[in-house]
């Protein structure tokens, strides 16, 4: 029973990031390009792509928490909650910023749970058929 509470925890909780980051993107003018300068070197900070991406965010999201095409959108999730992470890795290796910053002001150490998101993302692929209360599980669907 633990495994099945655990599980449906990880997945409610990686997906609803997706949806709600993805929401923010869409709602918010500009978000996503100022994440994408400041973060990502610039990378995809055109608009067009911003939003493209917070609606394809906002989709794998709804799909994961409903626990739906997993075999599709758990990758889905991880593809894009993994590669969040990698930008941001001085983060997790040096939180206060004594090391691998010029600024120990520039080290953000909310920006350390997303290892364990990452983690979380990873996991739900890697233990997909104990997920028991997917809905993919519950109406017998094979994906």
């Amino acid at each position: 029973m633990l495994a099945k509470i655990s599980l449906l925890i990880m997945r409610i909780g990686t997906s609803m990031l997706l949806v709600l980051w993805g929401g923010a993107r869409l709602l918010s003018d500009g978000m996503g390009t100022k994440l994408a300068e400041k973060y990502y070197g610039g990378v995809g900070a055109a608009s067009t792509f911003q939003l493209a991406f917070a609606t394809v965010e906002v989709v794998i999201g709804a799909l994961v928490v409903l626990g739906l095409l997993r075999k599709v959108s758990l990758i889905g999730a991880a593809v894009i909650l993994v590669g969040g992470a990698f930008p941001i890795w001085r983060h997790f290796l040096d939180p206060f910023g004594q090391y691998l910053f010029a600024n120990p002001e520039d080290a953000n150490l909310l920006f350390f749970p997303s290892i364990t998101v990452a983690g979380a993302a990873l996991a739900l692929i890697a233990f997909r058929e104990h997920d028991r209360w997917a809905l993919d599980n519950l109406i017998k669907r094979k994906d």
